[in-house]
């Protein structure tokens, strides 16, 4: 499984209903090591909504 396949992973297990805090997100971005640009990238491909963001951007 590469990096890209386990964050993947990580996002789907943190998800609630096709959403993600920002905070969940930024805290299993840094579980794995992953640069933050790629989350919202990662979140678009499955399909997770941002939501709580911490910068009021989503």
């Amino acid at each position: 499984m590469t990096d890209r396949e386990k964050f993947k992973q990580k996002l789907k297990e943190v998800s609630v209903n096709g959403k993600i805090s920002c905070t969940s997100a930024r805290k299993a971005a840094e579980e794995l090591g992953m640069p933050m640009n790629e989350v919202g990238k990662l979140c678009d491909e499955l399909g997770l909504k941002i939501h709580s963001c911490e910068l009021g951007c989503f």
